[in-house]
């Protein structure tokens, strides 16, 4: 898993190959200077050579400043390379997300989709930066040291066959424990994600119900668990560092003791003894940085099953059968299309859809809340994939159309009305990037959005709030089929997308697109008969079939869930 995520550094090799000969070369300088400062000892102080002091000490100031500049340079390297590594990542993960279907998207929430492209790679590349310089130095460090003490006195050295499993033991008890607590983090760093982003989305629910408290305290509960977790992850780490200090500090003082009991009946030198304790800390403190990098690698080992999780996906919409097709007219056909949201599922949503339409015709669908109509015409842009039977345009089916142009060709303006922080000319050219200003003068004019627009200070330049908090409802469902209507789609697909304006500006509305997009099949899902009732055919849905269709006269004569519908309504604006 770790090699798989660390694939992802290739770009920075080059960084990487020069951060750790920066580091090896460091610990190279590093491990000279005890043998000169024992040399010090041993021959300039001993003898009183001021000349071999002086000469030892000016190479030991040299040693040690090249070990400084080549730590510098390692970890800017390092550095590089942790950085790098995470926006690899991030667009790995951002580019599989937006090959997400529907379905795919399903399967997580948005607050941990959030949490994976934000906190668990910050884990993984603040690993790497600051774990590739202990990671490497380390077991150089510890084995060099380990090899020099016992060249210096073999018999002092054998101290580390002792201290050298007390930490293992230690290390792999703290790790064993602290697992488990980082993936627990993770999860609650999701849920609060999660919570405040309901939170500040329905901000207005929230105010208008009264519920601030309520809302305050589910926060106070999930940033408890999350603070709990992580006081309990972070304290078990930390005995890290007191369990290594214990062994070191009881290492040293029995190589304080044996080595003295050495000095005195003359088997080591005093300048020899100075030096292995160099080596013995160099030893333990490589130790420590080895128990450290464990610690971080646990941690990301944690971040690294998450973002598997959604680099491997796998992806429910493909173009294993696609051809070298565009749609050209833009005809409809089900034929007992079956759907259901996960395989598993005991019931389907659509069942046993059977439909035609004709390229250039208005079709509109009436049905009960919770009647599929907007499951229906997802289909027809591959957002969902039918379970059985086949859906096809212009006699081809679904599946066998590139999605980019089969998307292109259909232009929907959804339920939920979407709208991205920037202007309202940014907003109107996703339809069209490269649309003129006589384009989106007309399709704003076509929409009835130029009402509004023209009125706003700074007109088309006018920047929109995230999500367009700053226009009312009735306006953002303009903007939105000013933006659908730009592209001139073969398909247009209206799904309620005219609720919050009056039935004045829906009339309009509906004259401006008869003209505007001729040869454009348009289907249209209205809650209200006056939306739908010139439609050259309306669909009525009911639990997920087809319960009638036809036109509004033969409805209105022969469908009594049609008469219903209608009448009521006409009544409501009677009163």
């Amino acid at each position: 898993m770790l090699r798989r995520l660390f694939s992802y550094i290739k770009p920075y090799k080059k960084h990487t190959i020069l951060a750790v000969c920066c580091i090896i070369l460091e610990c190279v300088f590093e491990l000279v200077i005890p043998v000169i400062m024992a040399d010090i000892i041993d021959v300039g102080v001993a003898t009183g050579n001021r000349a071999v002091i002086f000469q030892r000490g000016a190479l030991m100031v040299v040693c040690a400043v090249i070990a400084l500049f080549l730590g510098m340079g390692s970890a800017r390297y390092s550095a590089i390379c942790g950085q790098g590594l995470g926006a690899e990542l991030r667009k790995a993960e951002y580019q599989k997300l937006q090959s997400f279907s529907f379905s795919n998207i399903d399967h997580f929430r948005t607050s941990s989709l959030v949490t994976r492209l934000t906190s668990d790679i910050t884990t993984i590349q603040n690993s790497v930066a600051t774990g590739l310089r202990p990671g490497c130095r380390a077991p150089i460090m510890m084995l060099t040291s380990i090899a020099m003490s016992f060249i210096m006195n073999w018999k002092l050295a054998l101290v580390f066959c002792v201290a050298a499993p007390v930490l293992g033991v230690m290390l792999f008890l703290i790790v064993k424990n602290v697992r488990p607590l980082y993936a627990r983090m993770q999860g609650s760093i999701d849920l609060l994600n999660r919570i405040i982003q309901e939170n500040l989305t329905a901000v207005r629910v929230v105010k208008s119900y009264v519920r601030g408290d309520y809302e305050t305290n589910k926060f106070n509960e999930a940033n408890s668990e999350l603070r709990t977790t992580s006081e309990t992850a972070f304290g078990l780490a930390a005995l890290n560092m007191p369990a290594m200090q214990l062994v070191m500090y009881t290492t040293i003082l029995f190589i304080l003791w044996i080595g003295g009991n050495l000095i005195f009946v003359k088997e080591m030198q005093v300048g020899q003894l100075t030096g292995f304790l160099s080596y013995v800390l160099q030893v333990l403190n490589s130790l420590m940085m080895i128990s450290n990098v464990f610690l971080m690698l646990t941690r990301s080992l944690a971040s690294c099953a998450r973002i598997t999780e959604i680099l491997d996906e796998k992806i429910d919409i493909t173009e294993e059968h696609a051809e070298d097709l565009k749609v050209e007219k833009g005809s409809v056909t089900f034929d007992h299309v079956y759907f259901k949201y996960r395989p598993e599922a005991e019931e389907y949503v659509l069942s046993d859809i059977s439909l035609s339409i004709e390229a250039g015709q208005t079709v509109g669908i009436l049905g009960g809340t919770g009647s599929a109509k907007s499951t229906l015409v997802q289909l027809i842009p591959r957002l969902y994939d039918i379970t059985s039977g086949t859906l096809c345009i212009d006699g081809h089916p679904v599946d066998h159309y590139p999605l980019v142009p089969l998307r292109d060709a259909v232009a929907m303006v959804l339920q939920k009305n979407t709208l991205f922080s920037g202007t309202i000319l940014d907003n109107l050219r996703w339809g069209k990037e490269d649309a003129t200003e006589e384009e989106i003068r007309e399709a704003c004019r076509i929409a009835c959005a130029d009402e509004f627009i023209d009125r706003l200070p700074e007109g088309y330049h006018t920047e929109l709030g995230q999500g367009g908090v700053n226009i009312s409802g009735g306006q953002k469902q303009r903007l939105c089929i000013a933006r659908a209507l730009l592209k001139h789609p073969k398909i247009l697909i209206l799904d309620d997308s005219t609720s919050a304006v009056d039935t004045a500006t829906e009339a309009s509305i509906r004259e401006g697109l008869a003209g505007y997009l001729k040869g454009c099949t348009k289907i249209i899902i209205a809650q209200r008969v006056t939306s739908v009732m010139h439609a050259d055919q309306i669909v009525i849905l009911e639990h997920g079939r087809i319960q009638a269709t036809g036109t509004h006269e033969s409805l209105l004569a022969g469908n009594s869930f049609y008469q219903e519908l209608y009448h009521s309504q006409q009544e409501g604006v009677g009163l």
